[in-house]
């Protein structure tokens, strides 16, 4: 794990930050600022995990599998937009983790179902638990102004996404 920056460092405002031009504000420059934002927290933010043994798929459909509850390898893989064949390696692999488990489809014999272990649940709420913890440390080092801004953002944010 990359030793985390410091609150003061990683939020010092840039020159730029201070006063928003209207043209930052344009849908075209704005979508393109936002999106490389986003991305770059996202990406920082998927670092912090529990274990460095399981990669981010991986990460995904256990956290499908604690959210959702069993689903069938098809399910998964169709939700993670990945190919069957990705999907049964990925199951495959947390099976030999010990995090999920395969077992029989109560209605159709030809399926099994994939059940997140309590193992498997565990890392999902370590990993959860750092990733807020990173995240709240980040947050305690803004203005409330700039928390509020942050606030504000998220539900537009919430918004765009399932729209």
């Amino acid at each position: 794990m990359p030793s985390p920056t410091s609150p003061a460092t990683a939020l010092a405002p840039s020159s730029s930050s201070s006063a928003v031009k209207p043209s930052q504000c344009r849908p075209g420059t704005l979508a393109g600022e936002l999106r490389l934002a986003l991305l770059r927290s996202s990406r920082r933010l998927r670092m912090e995990r529990s274990s460095s043994e399981i990669t981010d798929a991986q990460y995904s459909v256990l956290h499908a599998l604690a959210k959702l509850g069993p689903l069938t390898p098809g399910a998964l893989a169709e939700r993670e937009h990945v190919q069957p064949p990705s999907m049964t390696r990925t199951v495959t692999s947390l099976v030999e983790a010990g995090l999920v488990s395969r077992g029989e489809h109560p209605t159709d014999r030809r399926q099994v179902l994939v059940t997140v272990t309590p193992a498997g649940e565990q890392e999902v709420r370590e990993t959860r638990r750092r990733r807020d913890a990173w995240l709240a440390k980040r947050l305690a080092g803004l203005t409330l102004a700039e928390r509020t801004t942050l606030a504000e953002a998220t539900e537009i944010l919430r918004r765009i996404a399932t729209t």
